[in-house]
Formats: structure tokens, C-alpha cells, sequence
């Protein structure tokens, strides 16, 4: 039987974590601890949200719209088996599968544990992020060290044209007493996180 995902968070519908519009997925748990981590909260081992493979394969492929799914974190290749078991059904049904992982490629292809969920990634973002290296020309990723490694010929089309920019996007959520919160996903620069709390902090 395969093990349940152990998941912080996931965004159904998102433009800011790879082409097209996505279902984002970030998992918990990460043995890299790079410094600057966009998500520290999510290094800890400690169990999230536990989903079966199927039930979180059934919600994905039931997301109207979309052309695929991105696996963040954490570190998506330390919970190799059961993504890989996702990532072998989305596509079945049609979708794409893109991973970040703090590994490097080479690292990855010499670890047999990891090639359940390798082999099945269409688009991989590789390298550990590294806080004083931000790119702010490529389109979805996070460090000028990063490679992007296409493994399939799917987006294929645009290795030598990758979107440049950045994208980020804020949501705003109510819960059932009432209060507000506002959440934020992308690789936004420095400059434009801080344009951004400023204005939320702004008092109409």
C-alpha cells in the first residue's frame, strides 16, 4: 500500500507556479534547510495534512481548467513513492507534472529511490534556492542557480524563450467567524513583496 502524502497546502487554480494554469501542491517536510527558504514552515517532518495518492489524484483531475500539476515544498523527492504514484495518474488523465526540488538533477538520477517520482515529471526546476541570487528574469523560479530541465517533450517549446517577469498572487480568504486573511504565492523579488505590504498596510 502506498504511503499517504504528506501535505502543508495546496492552490487548485494558479498561473504563478509554472505554465498554464495549475494546481499547486507544496509538501512537508525538507532535509535541504536552505537559508532564506520562502517556506520555513513547511522544512519540519512533522505530519500536515495526510491524503491518500487516490483521493488527492481524484481532486486534482476533477479541477476544471487546467493543464496540470506543480509539486513544491518542502522537498517533493522526499515523499518520492507516493508522488511519483500521483504524478503517474495525472498524467494518465492528460496532465502535466512539474517539480521543484532543492536536489540537483545528477544527484536525483543516481538515487533509485527517487526515480518513482523522477520518471514521471515532465518539467523539472533543480538546485537549492539561494537567497542572494534572486532571479528576477525567469518566470516562476526563484534563484539565478536553478536549472530548468525538460524530461519530456511537453513544454519542450519553451526551452531557449522561457517566460521572463515575475508573477505573484494574493488571495483573500474569510473564515467562518469572520476573519480576513490574505495569503501570497509566486517568487516575488524583494522590491515587489515590499510594494506589496506596504499597500496592505496602507488604511484607506
Amino acid at each position: 500500500m502506498l504511503p499517504a502524502i504528506n501535505l502543508a497546502s495546496t492552490i487548485p487554480r494558479t498561473e504563478a507556479e509554472g505554465p498554464g494554469l495549475r494546481y499547486a501542491l507544496w509538501v512537508q517536510g525538507c532535509p535541504l534547510r536552505c537559508p532564506g527558504c520562502c517556506n520555513p514552515h513547511y522544512l519540519t517532518g512533522r505530519p500536515a495534512r495526510q491524503v491518500s495518492v487516490e483521493s488527492l489524484l481524484a481532486e486534482i483531475t476533477q479541477t476544471p481548467g487546467i493543464e496540470g500539476a506543480t509539486f513544491l515544498g518542502g522537498e517533493p523527492f522526499s515523499q518520492p513513492e507516493a508522488l511519483g504514484a500521483l504524478a503517474a495518474g495525472l498524467r494518465r488523465a492528460g496532465l502535466s507534472v512539474m517539480v521543484f526540488s532543492g536536489h540537483p538533477l545528477a544527484h536525483l538520477r543516481a538515487r533509485p529511490a527517487f526515480a518513482p517520482l523522477l520518471t514521471q515529471t515532465d518539467l523539472l526546476i533543480d538546485g537549492p534556492y539561494q537567497k542572494d541570487q534572486p532571479d528576477t528574469s525567469r518566470r516562476w523560479i526563484g534563484s539565478t542557480n536553478q536549472q530548468i530541465h525538460f524530461l519530456t517533450d511537453r513544454y519542450r517549446e519553451l526551452a531557449g524563450r522561457w517566460p521572463s517577469g515575475e508573477t505573484v498572487e494574493l488571495r483573500l480568504r474569510r473564515s467562518a467567524d469572520g476573519a480576513v486573511s490574505i495569503s501570497m504565492n509566486g517568487s516575488p523579488s524583494d522590491d515587489i513583496s515590499a510594494l506589496i505590504r506596504a499597500t496592505l498596510r496602507r488604511k484607506p
